[in-house]
């Protein structure tokens, strides 16, 4: 059996802000001049994307900054007059206080291993979600804290290195194909993916419909 499990939070343990996403869509929709709504989304999407992906290192920034100036371009590149603050701090008030599915305090009652959270997360934020969940990881590892954003290896590796433990004495468990089951492979850490929606299975991944369903799993055994 593994001696630990790396786990991600966000669409993992608590809800993402998909609803959230789709209110400030509506707004930028409703303000600006836009054709197809789902433009939106697509065009925000991408621009989060590209910051997100240069984001690492000496050119690290948080995921608050990220997603403010990605929403400012967005907002401007739809000729919206909708204010940026305003609806980041939307996104803002869902991350520190997000919905949590209904099983996980459950599974992390039922863990026999430590758990550590290991999220594309500002620290202070995931911190005070979890504190309001009544939650209790043994460890918590943020893209904040390795300055680099899954699928990177970088925070894979901190975890790893902060626990003392190799990659072979965990699993992560997570609910995105590239941010966490493709990430951690990378680094050799087998992962299961939490396919909620049910979508398609790739070859050679491990997939639940929900967290209790991981310890059905070979990696409990």
């Amino acid at each position: 059996m593994i001696k630990a499990v790396f786990i991600d939070f966000y669409g993992t343990v608590v809800h993402e802000d998909g609803e959230v996403i789709k209110q400030v869509s509506q707004e930028i929709y409703s303000t600006g001049k836009v054709t197809d709504k789902s433009e939106i989304g697509t065009y925000w999407w991408n621009e989060f994307q590209k910051a997100f992906n240069s984001a690492y290192e000496d050119s690290f920034e948080t995921q608050r900054k990220l997603e403010y100036e990605s929403l400012k371009k967005t907002i401007g590149y739809f000729n919206s007059t909708a204010n940026a603050k305003e609806l980041s701090d939307l996104m803002f008030a869902h991350w520190i206080k997000p919905p949590i599915f209904e099983e996980s305090k459950q599974f992390f009652e039922m863990c026999p291993v430590p758990i550590y959270v290991v999220s594309n997360i500002d620290r202070d934020d995931v911190l005070k979600a979890i504190e309001y969940h009544g939650l209790k990881p043994n460890g918590i590892f943020t893209s904040e804290d390795a300055k680099s954003y899954k699928p990177r290896k970088e925070l894979f590796q901190f975890a790893l290195n902060s626990t003392g433990l190799s990659a072979e004495q965990v699993v992560h468990i997570g609910d995105s194909l590239s941010s966490d089951i493709k990430g951690a492979s990378a680094v050799g850490i087998n992962a299961i993916w939490i396919n909620r929606s049910k979508r398609e299975i790739p070859n050679g991944v491990t997939a639940v419909e929900n967290l209790l369903e991981v310890y059905n799993t070979d990696y409990f055994n």
